[in-house]
């Protein structure tokens, strides 16, 4: 081969070999954010106290341990999840009921016991399953006995 053919092949070998790294470089040293790389990332919003739309019973349940438990059938983040899903399914009504197969034995360091910490998140979704699209709310207090139930509307 000729000088000149070498040389050309040479060259097109380099910018073929560099065009990646340059395009990385492009980016600031982020390689997500490369060609190629441009998934955009959106994350549902929701605020503070609700409960995401869908099935996002994890949300909920994320102060729950994800370890094993000997002598127990899953974990009790897996327990939780299973409650809620039997909360908001209708299956039951009562967060008490839904969460009592979690372990009622605190864990060190963390606040409460499993099985409150489900009940809680259950009455959550409860909560926010008994508010409806139009505003209307309705509210079960249980007094010694006597339940009461009344129904509160807001507008907009």
């Amino acid at each position: 081969m000729k000088l000149h053919v070498k040389i050309a092949v040479a060259a097109a070998t380099m910018a073929v070999g560099a065009g990646p790294a340059l395009a990385i470089a492009a980016a600031n040293g982020h390689p997500e954010s490369a060609p190629g790389h441009n998934k955009t990332a959106s994350t549902p919003t929701t605020t503070s106290g609700s409960t995401p739309q869908g099935h996002g019973y994890g949300v909920l349940c994320a102060n729950q341990s994800k370890m094993h438990v000997a002598g127990q059938k899953g974990t009790p983040f897996s327990q939780c999840v299973t409650a809620m899903a039997k909360i908001n399914s209708g299956a039951t009504n009562n967060p008490r009921a839904a969460c009592a197969k979690l372990s009622k034995k605190h864990e060190k360091g963390k606040k409460g016991t499993p099985f409150s910490r489900c009940v809680s998140a259950a009455a959550k979704l409860l909560a926010s399953k008994n508010t409806s699209k139009d505003g209307a709310t309705t509210t079960t207090t249980t007094t010694t006995g006597a339940t009461t139930t009344g129904t509160s509307t807001s507008t907009s």
